[in-house]
């Protein structure tokens, strides 16, 4: 599975959908984008800097990085993402998908309008 930053920060924040992301944990992969996201939203919230780091290495996310391969799928992605407004966090992390041929794990809805030739796991109905 490739999980998503939303999908990483409701289980830190202990948000609706957070109950469906626990169980993916050790199976997950997150990209250095994404990673980054989410020890910036836990900084942002008040969240020391290494322990914003360790929260994530305690999960036990292998966390991958966002090299020129990826780059260039992401940006692919742009046309047929723009109606929905994806920044390039969400396009890192539906590159990974695609690359890997793995489900998407995200806490945004408008994921599932995609048809991109990836599957998406929502964690909130």
């Amino acid at each position: 599975m490739v999980i998503d930053a939303s999908a990483v920060l409701a289980l830190l924040n202990q948000e609706s959908g957070k109950d469906r992301v626990e169980p993916l944990l050790s199976d997950s992969v997150i990209n250095t984008v994404n990673y980054c996201e989410v020890i910036g939203k836990l900084i942002d919230a008040g969240v020391p800097e290494n322990i914003s780091r360790e929260s994530i290495h305690l999960l036990g996310i292998e966390v991958i990085d966002f090299d020129a391969d990826l780059a260039y799928l992401a940006a692919t992605l742009r046309t047929k993402t723009k109606q929905l407004g994806l920044s390039l966090g969400d396009r890192s992390c539906l590159a990974l998908g695609l690359k890997r041929h793995n489900t998407v794990v995200t806490a945004e809805r408008s994921w599932a309008k995609l048809n991109i030739g990836v599957k998406i796991d929502l964690i909130r109905s």
